[in-house]
Order: C-alpha cells, then sequence, then structure tokens
C-alpha cells in the first residue's frame, strides 16, 4: 500500500463487439489460464443465444441480469468478547459489480452437461427473470443480512 498517494485505477478499455466495460469486465473474470479468445467466444455466444430466445437487445439483457443479482448488503464476521456476530454492512459498488458477476460465473459452471456458452446463457436469463442460483444467493444473502441486523450496531 502506497504511503503517500492513492494510486488511480487504470480504465478498462471497452469490449469490441458491444463497446461496453461492463462486458469486457465480465470477459475478464470469466477467463481462465489466462485464455482472454476463449472467453470472448463463450459470452459472445451465450449473447447470440440470447438474442434468439428473447428477441430482445442481448447488452440490455445481460446488464439487466446483472443488476439483479448486485446484493445491496452483505454480512461480515465481527468478533466481540469471546464470541464472533455476523455484522451486516452496505457492500460498495465496485464489489458489487464483483460479486454479482462471480455469483453467475459460478452459477453457470456448476450447471451440468451442455457447452459452456449455453450454460452462461441460461443463467444470464435466469438472472434476467429474478429466479436461478445467482439470484439465490444474492437473496440468501439478503436474508442473512436481515436476519442479524440486531448486530448491526457493531459496525465499524
Amino acid at each position: 500500500m502506497p504511503r503517500r498517494k492513492i494510486v488511480a485505477r487504470k480504465g478498462l478499455l471497452p469490449d469490441p463487439q458491444y463497446n461496453n466495460t461492463v462486458v469486457s469486465q465480465f470477459m475478464a473474470r470469466m477467463m481462465s489460464h489466462g485464455k482472454k479468445s476463449i472467453s470472448a467466444k463463450i459470452l459472445y455466444s451465450a449473447m447470440a443465444r440470447i438474442g434468439e430466445k428473447t428477441k430482445e437487445e442481448p447488452l440490455s439483457v445481460f446488464l439487466k441480469a446483472l443488476e439483479n443479482v448486485k446484493p445491496m448488503v452483505e454480512v461480515k464476521s465481527r468478533r466481540v468478547g469471546g464470541s464472533t456476530y455476523q455484522v451486516p454492512v452496505e457492500i460498495r459498488d465496485s464489489r458489487r459489480d464483483a460479486l454479482a458477476m462471480r455469483w453467475i460465473i459460478g452459477a453457470a459452471k456448476d450447471r451440468s452437461g451442455k457447452p459452456m456458452s449455453d450454460r452462461l446463457s441460461d443463467e444470464l436469463l435466469d438472472a434476467f427473470n429474478s429466479t436461478g442460483t445467482a439470484f439465490k444467493k444474492k437473496e440468501d444473502t439478503h436474508r442473512m443480512a436481515e436476519a442479524n441486523k440486531a448486530f448491526s450496531h457493531y459496525r465499524w
């Protein structure tokens, strides 16, 4: 961590097909072993499949699915006097985006039987319709925070 000044984060270039930085961020997060071209191929074929199924703009469906999965609060462990409390805290925007992308990609990877592009498109459609594993993960996180609302005065 620098002592003198806060280092500005480098801007992310938009992806070539949709000209959107969120799509390129999702691609980078989905990438494994540095194979960005494979990640791009999977995402673009998933978006094409979404366009065929919904007859809507795939980018708007993708962004709406991400928005539906983004959590508002999460719980963090806080140790007070020998016992550990789950304290609900609000999440900054960059972490909300990261969690939503991670949950959608993880849920798509956990599906079985089909190619990754089909699994990803199905998960994005489920998230768009406010169903599916990633959306359930958000609901569970919110439920956990609601249940532990009594410990919010331990926030630091």
